[in-house]
């Protein structure tokens, strides 16, 4: 989702002032990734990872709700879910 993100807002004629969204949204996109590969092969490091990816995205999730469009919006609610889901992966035992 985050990597649609950054492809929508660079056609949106605000840019300038989602520069912190497009730069979390890359972030985001980024952790995301490496965080699925590491629990796809059950690295010792998934678990750092995930709390690590839950911060960023719960981050990049709240930047997203400041923006009413319905794309932004969604963006957020997925990115503040990946964060609770990444949390709870973290915790475990």
């Amino acid at each position: 989702m985050c990597e649609h993100m950054t492809n929508f807002l660079k056609r949106k004629k605000d840019l300038q002032s989602r520069v912190m969204q497009l730069k979390l949204l890359r972030d985001c996109a980024d952790i995301c990734t490496l965080t699925a590969k590491y629990m796809a092969r059950n690295s010792g490091f998934a678990k750092c990872t995930a709390d690590l990816c839950a911060f960023i995205c719960e981050v990049c999730g709240k930047e997203c709700l400041k923006f009413p469009d319905r794309e932004s919006q969604h963006c957020g609610r997925i990115c503040l879910n990946c964060a609770r889901e990444c949390r709870e992966f973290a915790m475990m035992a």
